[in-house]
């Protein structure tokens, strides 16, 4: 009796690991809930950086793999900021992405000025609107949203995308909320596992998955950044944004802060503003 227990015991011991070597080996062992560490703990390659080294070091390496995370604010937050620096890191290691823009609202001069290489990038135009977009009725919240829903899930299941972002910041935060929730889960299900990072633009949270993080973003007290004395010469060089990172599975939420330059403008000038940016964050 006691030969065939421990025979059990065995058997049963070998198979949970084979079928935790079976999920690692496709990124899904997040879902156990054995007190295994993490894996993207122990293999940098399960995370993205950013390329924003503040952000990197608030998310303890970058964005995971196989996984939806959200980058929700107001606008002139940095939400963009953040989003274009994540693709342009994305194409210097020689990534291609995919930005489904389903408001058409990416500015190609800013994207070329902070890094990203255009060659690399997919870009899925939606249809423009107002400021946010007040989508209306339930035929144009198809037209607009759920094209780029199912844009996002093309994109998905053709596969070698190292970022997937989805751009809703300029939809409404009321036409968000009439979506199902199951709009998410499905989204969630099309990305597990793979080596792509999938991020969500959005007003508020809609639906990071369960190994995902939300960066929510918002300015400083004192934003803009302006050159010159005269009124009417005064050029906007920048702003300075904060945020931090919300995650249950890093313990505490990080926080940053960095500084938004406008295109052509030299942000080295900028760099002592940086540190006063740092204290009214941790403030």
């Amino acid at each position: 009796m006691l030969t065939l227990r421990r025979r059990g015991e065995y058997m049963a011991n070998h198979l949970r690991a084979t079928l935790e070597s079976a999920l690692r080996s496709r990124k899904l062992d997040s879902t156990l809930t054995s007190t295994l560490p993490p894996v993207a703990s122990q293999d940098p390659s399960a995370r993205a950086a950013t390329g924003l080294p503040q952000v990197d070091a608030a998310l303890q390496g970058g964005l995971r793999r196989g996984q939806v995370s959200e980058i929700v604010g107001t606008h002139s937050s940095g939400r963009t900021t953040v989003l274009l620096g994540l693709l342009a890191e994305a194409t210097r290691r020689g990534e291609i992405v995919a930005l489904i823009d389903a408001c058409d609202r990416l500015d190609v001069a800013s994207a070329v000025a902070a890094g990203v290489d255009l060659e690399r990038v997919l870009w899925v135009r939606g249809q423009a609107g107002g400021s946010p977009v007040g989508v209306g009725s339930e035929a144009a919240l198809e037209r607009l949203v759920g094209r780029a829903l199912k844009a996002a899930h093309l994109v998905l299941q053709a596969g070698g995308f190292g970022v997937v972002a989805l751009d809703l910041a300029d939809v409404s935060p009321a036409d968000l909320r009439r979506l199902p929730a199951t709009t998410w889960l499905r989204l969630q299900r099309a990305i597990e596992g793979s080596e792509t990072v999938g991020l969500l633009l959005a007003p508020q949270p809609l639906g990071r998955s369960a190994a995902g993080v939300t960066l929510a973003m918002g300015a400083t007290g004192a934003a803009a950044r302006w050159a010159g004395d005269a009124a009417r010469s005064r050029l906007l060089t920048g702003t300075a944004i904060a945020g931090r990172v919300v995650s249950p599975r890093l313990g505490a939420d990080g926080q940053f802060a960095l500084l938004s330059g406008m295109p052509g403008i030299d942000m080295a000038v900028m760099a002592e503003e940086a540190s006063d940016v740092r204290r009214t964050a941790r403030g």
